[in-house]
């Protein structure tokens, strides 16, 4: 998966995600040349949901769908 900045440069290839105890480890690759492992918490992923409003999720939904 890629993440892409507004000017669609690429800015993260995550190459992994998995879980260690309850936290989401996202490994992957920062502009193309230092590797990082990142650590989600429950709680920050919980923080991370307040940011979403309906409209958004919507959305979300629906790029599940196109291609």
């Amino acid at each position: 998966m890629k993440l892409y900045t507004t000017d669609n440069a690429e800015l993260m290839d995550v190459s992994t995600l998995r879980t260690e105890g309850s936290n989401l480890i996202v490994e992957g690759t920062i502009m193309g040349a230092m590797p990082i492992c990142a650590v989600l918490t429950p709680a920050e992923l919980r923080s991370a949901f307040k940011l979403v409003g309906f409209k958004t999720a919507l959305s979300i939904f629906g790029m599940l769908f196109k291609k």
